[in-house]
C-alpha cells in the first residue's frame, strides 16, 4: 500500500494514478496536512502537496488543492530527507489536475533539454 494511503487511509483521492509518474516520491506523514511527493528538478528538489479533494475537508478552503514548492535535502544523494526551508517557496498552486500535469510535464521537457 502506497504511503500516502497509510498516512491518510485507502480513500484519499489524489485525482491522478501515481504510478504514471513514478518520479514522484511519496514523503507522506500523517503529521502534515495533507499527502506530500518529492522530486528533483536541475536546480534542485521541489514538492507536490495534494490536499482534500472537498474543499471543506481542507485546512485552509481557499488553498488550491496542487501546490509545488521549493525544497532542500538535508540527506544525501542515496537517502535524501526532502522538506522546506525558511527560503521554501511556492512555485506553483492549481485546483486543477490538468494543469498541474502541465506543470509537470514542462519540467520534464526542460529537464531532457538539460540532459
Amino acid at each position: 500500500m502506497e504511503l500516502y494511503k497509510q498516512e491518510f487511509g485507502q480513500n484519499f483521492n489524489l485525482g491522478f494514478d501515481l504510478s504514471l509518474y513514478p518520479w514522484l516520491m511519496d514523503k507522506s506523514w500523517h503529521n502534515d496536512i495533507s499527502p506530500s511527493f518529492y522530486f528533483r528538478t536541475p536546480t534542485g528538489f521541489m514538492v507536490l502537496w495534494v490536499d482534500y479533494e472537498d474543499p471543506e475537508q481542507r485546512e485552509d478552503s481557499e488553498q488550491d488543492r496542487y501546490v509545488v514548492m521549493t525544497a532542500v535535502n538535508s540527506g544525501t544523494d542515496e537517502s535524501p530527507e526532502i522538506h522546506h526551508d525558511e527560503e521554501s517557496s511556492v512555485i506553483f498552486s492549481s485546483n486543477d489536475i490538468g494543469d498541474t500535469i502541465s506543470f509537470f510535464l514542462k519540467r520534464l521537457a526542460f529537464k531532457r533539454e538539460e540532459a
